[in-house]
């Protein structure tokens, strides 16, 4: 089915491990947290994110290492680790960075922000009308939910659901002297994690912006209603991590929406638990028992200095204080598309007779996206809306990978659909952590009339692609978008994304037969304009590459820019390493993972990596290849991971219009030259660029380049 070039093998020392490279990248995360220079609330917001990365991380790749060593998998990692060997350097490597969060959040984050009446503090800390007001609302919306769970012979050691914060509980019965243990699980699903208090209660002056207490103490600090008669001795706090990959054969699976929900139900019970976190001072006595009750081992338990799911630390942005946060980002609608906007034609805003559709808009030309800096919603989500309402539409196809919960995009197939319109929907059920959230938009949508379907056998649909096919004059013609992030109105103002619409005729024949492949028995093997995986876009990169190392052979140079969430392909490693021989530059922005090595002597000199770390997500992918004075530049949803290239179908698709090239190369050249990147050493550190002078940040420059059209 696939080009596929057989896989390079490196010699280990050439290749960097993907999971150390991983937590190299939330490192960059948490650094967001401790620097100063980040507004307070943001830096709880970056502590929040590392903390929520983590818990994916051990849920998915640190539960697959301890699958395979379960397993009995001998295979080595591409650096040449065991399964074993690697969970040991992770431990090593993630230890000291645990210590630096917690520094972080108790000796900076909540001391600053205390200068400022927001006050995080400690049940032990608070004064007598705080506790009267906090024990009220205990025994009012915590108590009746609460249930202790004895553990002793009669009472088996209880089921402990993941990512659930629990207390231990050591109690003493006063007539036997008998010690005993109870876990009681703090109830989170509708209960804030930092229970607010009424801020007249802090006897500060001024009085407190906010005041909040940790839902796990509140509990904690009242045990003795949940055991009247018992003396409480101590109570420690505990947390597990489970393993949470949805393992699913397609082949054997006769319908792939009953055999996902059976999985969701096993998912969230959980599979083995993979880390056991705990309180510091919990003595060990307590955390032996609670390794022998979830069954883990010594290296899968982490002493926590602090409070344990820092993740919930996300909720603070909430707090009314502007000052503590960046400013509010608002995108623009693009000029080329300011006259096609339905809603400034009912409201007045523009006459009829300056409205435009945006379909005449996009025969014109191409018209590049670049989310945040534009509006999703007056883009992409127009684009569907006039596509959906338009009499000449006749179909609208597209793929949905993951999508916000109250989503316009789902909202617009629906009216399509009731329109009359031939509307097909590709819903990945598979894209882990949205699966149940998927399943419902696919229920939701074929209930409304529109065609629904799940992918290709065997292969995940991570491509970002939408087509709609309009009659005009006799004729059908194909209006097409493709980008590099999800149809989601939630995240494309967190991340940044590159989209295309464009009316080309080569790129609405690529969608269509492409539409085909994924929904039919086509087994196309070529395309007029797209790279599309796992069919062509292997070996094309490959090939993008080589000739590259060609030009640089002829004396012509050899240039490659490109920008990616990871890379780990060996086979593109390797060709980028006989590049870096060749004498071709190459520059690189890699966000996240990366197992290439540069500036190693005689082998990558010419290689150059970077990573941006900012208030949005890097999301967008591109690829620039110089081929010898005519340059050519692609943009997708693959990164050069196996994954991407080998397992999943993916579109990346070339930029034609040289003026949009352009615009996308000045894009490539500021986070090339961002003063606050992260510069890879050959040994797979990063170091934050610490230069003098004028800073040139590439978020914020594209914010103020956008709000002055300067690269309209």
């Amino acid at each position: 089915m696939a080009e596929s070039t057989a896989e390079t093998q490196l010699a280990p020392e050439l290749y960097l491990n993907r999971e150390l490279s991983w937590l190299e990248f939330n490192y960059r995360v948490l650094a967001q947290a401790l620097d100063e220079h980040t507004p307070l609330l943001e830096q709880a917001k970056f502590s929040a994110i590392f903390s929520n990365n983590l818990d994916e991380f051990f849920m998915v790749r640190v539960a697959s290492l301890k699958s395979q060593i379960d397993a009995g998998v001998s295979s080595l990692s591409d650096d040449g680790l065991t399964a074993q060997q690697q969970l040991q350097a992770i431990r090593s490597k993630l230890r000291p960075l645990l210590e630096m969060q917690q520094q972080h959040y108790r000796h900076s984050l909540k001391s600053h922000l205390s200068d400022y009446g927001v006050h995080l503090t400690d049940y032990a800390n608070l004064n007598g009308p705080q506790r009267d007001w906090l024990n009220a609302y205990f025994q009012s919306a915590i108590f009746p939910v609460l249930t202790p769970l004895a553990v002793d012979p009669s009472h088996p050691f209880p089921f402990i659901s993941n990512l659930s914060l629990n207390v231990a509980a050591l109690v003493r019965d006063p007539d036997t002297g008998q010690q005993e243990f109870a876990r009681v699980k703090v109830p989170q699903k509708n209960l804030p994690r930092f229970v607010q208090i009424p801020p007249h209660l802090s006897g500060k002056q001024p009085e407190a912006v906010y005041t909040a207490v940790p839902l796990e103490q509140v509990v904690a600090f009242n045990l003795g209603l949940l055991f009247p008669g018992m003396h409480v001795e101590g109570h420690y706090f505990f947390r597990v991590t489970r393993d949470a990959d949805l393992e699913l054969r397609d082949l054997e699976a006769d319908d792939l929406m009953e055999a996902l929900e059976e999985g969701l139900r096993k998912r969230r019970r959980g599979g083995e638990v993979v880390r056991l976190e705990v309180a510091d001072e919990m003595p060990e006595a307590v955390v032996q028992l609670l390794m022998e009750g979830t069954a883990v081992e010594a290296e899968d338990v982490y002493r926590i200095n602090g409070p344990l799911g820092l993740d919930d630390l996300m909720s603070l942005l909430a707090i009314p204080l502007p000052q503590l946060k960046e400013k509010p980002h608002k995108g623009r609608t693009t000029p080329a598309l300011a006259r096609t906007q339905k809603s400034q034609l009912e409201d007045g805003s523009i006459k009829a007779e300056e409205f435009e559709s945006i379909f005449s808009v996009i025969r014109r030309g191409d018209v590049l996206l670049h989310h945040p800096y534009d509006l999703f919603s007056t883009s992409v989500e127009e684009f569907l809306n006039q596509a959906a309402d338009d009499p000449s539409v006749l179909a609208i196809k597209m793929t949905l990978y993951r999508t916000s919960k109250d989503s316009a995009v789902v909202a617009a197939l629906i009216r399509a659909a009731e329109n009359g319109k031939q509307v097909m929907a590709l819903v990945e059920l598979k894209a882990r952590f949205d699966e149940d959230n998927n399943i419902q938009w696919a229920k939701q949508l074929e209930a409304s009339g529109v065609h629904v379907v799940y992918g290709v056998l065997g292969l995940k649909t991570h491509t970002k692609i939408l087509l709609v096919v309009r009659k005009e004059k006799e004729r059908l013609n194909s209006y097409v978008h493709i980008g590099t992030g999800n149809y989601n109105s939630k995240t494309s103002s967190l991340y940044t994304d590159i989209g295309l619409l464009t009316a080309r005729p080569e790129f609405g024949a690529d969608l269509v037969e492409l539409f085909n492949y994924l929904t039919g028995f086509s087994k196309q093997q070529s395309f007029r304009r797209l790279l599309v995986a796992p069919v062509t876009l292997r070996s094309r990169m490959e090939g993008l590459i080589r000739r590259e190392i060609e030009h640089a052979q002829a004396g012509r140079g050899g240039h490659i820019r490109a920008k990616m969430n990871s890379l780990v392909d060996p086979s593109i490693i390797a060709l980028l390493y006989e590049a870096s021989q060749a004498g071709v530059m190459i520059e690189l922005v890699v966000r996240g993972m990366c197992s290439l090595r540069p500036q190693l002597e005689g082998i990558s000199d010419n290689i150059q990596v970077v990573s941006v770390i900012g208030r949005f997500l890097e999301h967008s992918r591109l690829f620039w290849f110089g081929n010898g004075g005519e340059p050519e530049l692609f943009f997708g949803s693959a990164d050069w991971m196996p994954r991407n290239l080998d397992r999943r179908v993916e579109a990346v698709a070339p930029v034609e219009d040289p003026k949009l090239r352009h615009q996308l190369e000045q894009v490539i050249d500021l986070y090339l030259n961002d003063t606050s990147a992260w510069h890879m050493d050959n040994q797979g550190k990063f170091s934050q660029r610490q230069l003098e002078g004028e800073q040139h940040l590439v978020q914020r420059e594209m914010m103020r380049r956008w709000r002055g059209g300067l690269m309209a």
